[in-house]
């Protein structure tokens, strides 16, 4: 018999995570994988995976108390009888019942182990969040690093972007505090010529254009909202600007790298983990470290701005980087070898 694989987010309209899932699930389909998916009631999202040919159900995946959703997802388990369970983040993972399957958590960012000690395995995206759960006592060999993959997006045709010659920045996320968008409009404030382009939306989304307006930079700056349409973006822009506070991986420096634009990143632990610098991209320290500030930020935009043959070694360096690890199929083959290792008949549950 086929193995069989369910996976079960409890995701946020948008997010790294949840765009994460969707992609994989449709590739693991694409591949032949056996699997059927549990999400947080969300049509789009439904839709797009049933498109794909993917399986869905729709739970509500709200508290503790939520207990439909517990019965949802033991009925799913019990319909289904899958030799491998994978959830995603905490509360998908706290809301999967025991059973006779080898359950798998996927780590995101540096979670709180307490909610994982009912797993068999553990996934990092990262390398270095595979290090925190080992230093905060799992098993070295009961988690694994597999890494994120994103589109190739290089092959899209380029977009016609406008009548004007002025360096383009573009920046993408939502607009929350660990972004560093204020951060990034006070660099942007430092240049001279350069225009920003940012993509995304939260609760900071006013707050940013109100002081978009007070550094008189409001004439350079575009808030376009939530985007789908990210290839089209970044083939209009000059340099790519991942400007975070705190950022556990930063799949948007991936997906620039796929499209061989230049990236300056703030050293947060996903973009220093990621970039070799002056390779596959430019490191700027975090604010109140040593050369680190908006200033310094804003003299990397202008530095990768001003000079053609920089913007063409970085962006074939990050091109380099991520044809070496970061494909659909590289990292869609390292989750079905890891799948393959994964024992389905040893579903005893061992504590972390």
């Amino acid at each position: 018999m086929r193995r069989r694989l369910l996976q079960a987010i409890a995701g946020t309209k948008h997010g790294g995570a949840e765009i994460f899932f969707v992609r994989l699930a449709c590739a693991l389909h694409r591949i032949g994988e056996t699997q059927r998916v549990l999400i947080r009631h969300d049509a789009a999202r439904a839709r797009q995976l049933r498109a794909a040919g993917v399986t869905v159900r729709e739970l509500g995946f709200g508290g503790p108390l939520d207990l439909p959703t517990r019965l949802g997802f033991w009925r799913a388990i019990s319909a289904w009888r899958p030799d491998i369970v994978l959830t995603w983040m905490s509360r998908a993972t706290a809301a999967c019942p025991r059973g006779n399957f080898v359950h798998v958590a996927r780590l995101g960012g540096y979670y709180d182990l307490k909610y994982y000690r009912r797993c068999d395995h553990l996934i990092g995206n990262t390398r270095s969040i595979v290090d925190y759960a080992v230093a905060s006592g799992w098993p070295r060999e009961r988690i694994h690093y597999l890494p994120n993959f994103v589109p190739d997006v290089r092959s899209v045709a380029p977009p016609i972007c406008g009548p004007d010659d002025a360096p383009r920045a573009l920046a993408i996320g939502r607009l929350h505090a660990n972004k560093g968008f204020g951060l990034l409009l006070e660099a942007l404030a430092a240049t001279r010529e350069v225009r920003l382009d940012i993509a995304g939306d939260g609760p900071l989304r006013g707050e940013l254009e109100k002081r978009a307006r007070n550094l008189g930079i409001s004439d350079r700056v575009r808030f376009l909202g939530w985007r789908d349409d990210v290839a089209t973006l970044l083939a209009c822009a000059d340099v790519f600007v991942c400007s975070s506070l705190h950022e556990p991986l930063g799949n948007v420096v991936i997906e620039a790298w796929s499209a061989g634009v230049p990236v300056i990143a703030t050293a947060s632990d996903g973009p220093a983990g990621l970039i070799d610098d002056e390779v596959s991209g430019l490191l700027v320290p975090l604010p109140g470290e040593p050369g680190g500030g908006p200033r310094a930020l804003g003299e990397a935009i202008e530095r990768v701005c001003r000079d053609p043959a920089l913007r063409w070694r970085l962006g074939e360096g990050g091109r380099r980087a991520y044809e070496a690890e970061y494909t659909e199929a590289a990292v869609v083959g390292r989750y079905r070898s890891f799948f393959d290792r994964l024992d389905p008949t040893s579903g005893t549950r061992r504590g972390g």
